[in-house]
């Protein structure tokens, strides 16, 4: 039977080098998985580690060494000794290494103990959440699901943020795991000890398309929507604070490049500003036209200016058309004097902002805003196409850039 074998190999091959390992941080009874507080301090002593670096410094030639300190590893992963784990992951232990009796790992072992420091560690080492043993057929994720008293576990990484950190968008796409993990009820709400939200990937991943390959960064966009279109029907929120954290602001300080997605976010219900603080914290209308103004001084080619001009309006527009009221920032104002072209156009959009602030709301805005309420959720454009209505009347209840105001 293989695992008498290997438990004989323990005893006679491998168990003197286990005892000297344990011995030197100070621990006489290593089958004990309650450590005294007093003796889990001295084994963490930074002297102890500094004999155990000796230690295995000297022993490093000798036979069965990777075995000897793979197996520690299970021993202080159970009783949640980091500093020892990361000395004997220093020196050659085998993060995959099993348990000749049991067939679990080191971060099975530290999840059945509620070690969730030690679980953070090995996971960050590479340790892998959805290993099965080869008994039970049970990951260390499913053991952390298991009892109430192992939610610390759990906690440091769910597997929906494992999920999304996993991702590249391009040889990773995994977007029916993030879709299954969701209908079976996955928190959209859960962070990282680091405060990582199901968003910080997708900012990520959006972050490495600048400068990447066309068709690599075209595959990032096409599965960082579809992971946010999942997201938000589950709940998430994409305009929370701080903001580097949040999903919309990122796509409203990177319109031009982000367009779509900033679109399907504001089209499916997404606060233009923190949707914790208001517009005092960030405003869309803020972003957009300090964007604007910074993008426009880059270029003259009339090609870009109006390209770029167009997604401003549109995404202006659409902000408008989140509620009855066009609402600005207090004391909201632009600063052309570091715009080097286009200033009036840019003078005139910000005007035309204002005089709707300033004038009660049109019949056809309340009914734009209504309706597209009323179509929600995202898609609209569908629903939209599908009324017995004018086309000039169904691109501007779409917010089509061809439709304009003066149109309707």
């Amino acid at each position: 039977m293989p695992f008498l074998h290997g438990f004989r190999r323990i005893i006679f091959e491998y168990q003197p080098l286990v005892d000297a390992i344990l011995e030197s941080l100070g621990l006489q009874d290593p089958e004990n998985q309650e450590l005294p507080e007093s003796s889990r301090s001295a084994a963490e002593d930074h002297s102890k580690c500094l004999v155990l670096q000796k230690l295995l410094e000297s022993e490093s030639h000798s036979a069965f060494y990777q075995e000897g300190v793979s197996y520690t590893l299970l021993k202080v992963s159970e009783l949640g000794l980091v500093r020892a784990a990361e000395v004997l992951l220093h020196n050659g232990a085998d993060i995959t290494f099993e348990d000749p009796v049991t067939y679990y790992t080191a971060l099975h072992i530290a999840v059945l103990r509620n070690q969730p420091d030690m679980v953070e560690l090995l996971v960050q080492r590479g340790a892998d959440i959805n290993r099965r043993d080869r008994i039970h057929e049970s990951s260390p994720l499913d053991l952390a699901s298991e009892e109430p008293e192992r939610l610390p576990c759990l906690r440091r990484k769910t597997a929906l943020l494992h999920a999304l950190a996993s991702s590249d968008g391009v040889q990773i796409h995994n977007i029916e795991n993030i879709r299954l993990l969701l209908e079976g009820g996955a928190d959209v709400k859960a962070t990282t000890k680091d405060g990582d939200t199901v968003f910080t990937f997708i900012i990520f991943l959006l972050g490495e398309t600048v400068g990447s390959d066309a068709e690599e960064a075209k595959m990032i966009h096409r599965f960082c929507f579809q992971a946010t279109r999942l997201l938000m029907a589950h709940g998430a929120n994409p305009s929370e604070c701080p903001p580097y954290e949040s999903l919309t602001h990122l796509c409203l300080k990177s319109f031009r490049l982000h367009f779509p997605l900033l679109r399907f976010l504001l089209e499916s219900g997404a606060s233009h500003s923190c949707s914790l603080h208001g517009p005092t914290c960030w405003s869309g209308f803020d972003i957009i036209f300090e964007r604007l103004c910074s993008h426009l001084s880059e270029s003259e080619d009339d090609s870009f200016s109006i390209d770029l001009l167009q997604k401003a309006e549109t995404a202006l527009e659409l902000m408008m058309a989140s509620g009855p009221v066009v609402k600005l920032p207090s004391n909201f104002h632009i600063d052309l004097s570091h715009c080097r072209y286009h200033q009036d156009k840019i003078q005139a959009l910000f005007g035309k902002l204002k005089q709707l602030e300033n004038t009660p709301p049109t019949l056809k805005h309340l009914c734009r805003v209504y309706l597209r309420q009323f179509l929600q959720p995202w898609p609209v454009d569908v629903k939209v196409k599908a009324l017995p209505l004018p086309n000039r009347l169904k691109r501007y209840l779409l917010i089509d850039p061809s439709a304009s105001l003066e149109q309707v």
